[in-house]
C-alpha cells in the first residue's frame, strides 16, 4: 500500500468513480475538482487504484475539519483507514473537528479520537 500525504495528483477523473463505490451520486466532475485542490488529500493506492482518502480543509491557523475519510468497501478492516487518520494527525496544521456516522465512533475512539462537540447542518438557502 502507497500512502501519499497532500496528494496534489488526486484527480475528479480518479476520484469519482472511487468515491461512487462509496455514496454514489451525481457528482460534478469540474466542482469535485475545485473542492479536491482547496483540500489536503490524503490518499492509500494499491499499485494505481485508489482505495482510500482523507481530506482536510484548515484555515492552516486554528481549524480544521476531516471532509470525508473513505475507503473502498473491499479495502475495508486492513488497517487503512486508522493509517490514513494517523498520518492526518502528523501532517494537519491544526487541531481537526470532524462528524462521525452513526456506527462509526468506536473506530474513531480505538483511534485515540475524542468526542468533542455535536454536529449540526445548516443548508443554504435555495440551492440545488
Amino acid at each position: 500500500m502507497e500512502y501519499k500525504v497532500d496528494d496534489r495528483g488526486l484527480d475528479a477523473a480518479i476520484f469519482l468513480p472511487f468515491v461512487n463505490r462509496i455514496w454514489p451520486g451525481e457528482y460534478d466532475r469540474d466542482r469535485t475538482q475545485s473542492a479536491l485542490s482547496k483540500t489536503m488529500n490524503i490518499t492509500a493506492y494499491d499499485g494505481e487504484r485508489l482505495v482510500g482518502c482523507l481530506r482536510i480543509l484548515s484555515d492552516g491557523c486554528y481549524f480544521g475539519t476531516i471532509t470525508e475519510l473513505l475507503v473502498l468497501p473491499a479495502y475495508q478492516k486492513r488497517g487503512i483507514g486508522s493509517r490514513l487518520l494517523q498520518l492526518a494527525r502528523e501532517n494537519a496544521p491544526t487541531m481537526l473537528y470532524f462528524g462521525a456516522q452513526p456506527g462509526l465512533e468506536a473506530f474513531y475512539e480505538k483511534n485515540g479520537c475524542q468526542r468533542s462537540l455535536q454536529s449540526y447542518v445548516i443548508e443554504p438557502e435555495g440551492r440545488d
